[in-house]
């Protein structure tokens, strides 16, 4: 069974920058994807950026601020996110996609406010 284990929210002022860390532990397929998700108060989830061994996808929301990255020997994928806003405030799930089943973290909270 893979397990996901979320790191790195927190509380910051606007325009600064935060990495996001998520590790997948047990039977990880060479294909999988990975990425991250994300929900605000009063607003449904939202994709924020995927990965996989055939490139990446960011959310136009976000793709001049954020990136991904992903260690595929340590199944780790990682988001960067620059001048952040307080738009950003959210929940951030972790994501992987292996064998065809979605397994999702359980999130980490990212607040951005003055």
């Amino acid at each position: 069974q893979v397990q996901l284990v979320e790191s790195g929210g927190g509380l910051l002022q606007p325009g600064g920058s935060l990495r996001l860390s998520c590790a997948a532990s047990g039977i990880i397929s060479t294909s999988n994807v990975m990425g991250w998700h994300r929900q605000a108060p009063g607003r449904e989830r939202e994709l924020v950026a995927i990965i996989s061994r055939g490139g990446s996808t960011i959310a136009d929301s976000v793709k001049d601020r954020f990136t991904i990255s992903r260690d595929s020997a340590k199944n780790t994928v990682y988001l960067q996110m620059n001048t952040l806003k307080p738009e950003d405030t959210a929940v951030y799930y972790c994501y992987i996609k292996n064998f065809g089943l979605e397994v999702w973290g359980q999130g980490t909270l990212v607040t951005v406010s003055s």
